[in-house]
């Protein structure tokens, strides 16, 4: 891919990449949703021994990768708070409704 001339064109090409990261977030969520079924209680959905291994694989493929590794911490866990966030409010909502049906 050749360098980008002008602003816009590197704009356009950020906005085509945040296309594909919200098809890509769209996919992963669809997979933590799945997950949380597997899932008792808030501990596992909270899973702070997992969190800091998919942290830690980052990183390391970030190097790999050619990007900060702090930036993608970053950003991996801002993701990972968001997405257990959703997995807590579902979690929370079959447990009422579970209390519901007795």
């Amino acid at each position: 891919m050749s360098d980008p001339t002008s602003l816009a064109e590197v704009r356009a090409r950020i906005d085509a990449l945040d296309g594909e990261l919200v098809r890509l977030l769209a996919d992963r969520q669809a997979l933590v949703r799945q997950a949380a079924a597997f899932k008792a209680d808030e501990q596992a959905v909270r899973a702070p021994g997992r969190v800091e291994q998919v942290v830690q694989a980052v990183r390391e493929r970030a190097v790999s990768a050619g990007l900060s590794p702090s930036v993608a911490e970053a950003v991996w866990r801002a993701m990972i708070a968001a997405f257990i966030d959703l997995e807590l409010a579902e979690h929370r909502a079959g447990a009422r409704q579970d209390e519901a049906g007795r």
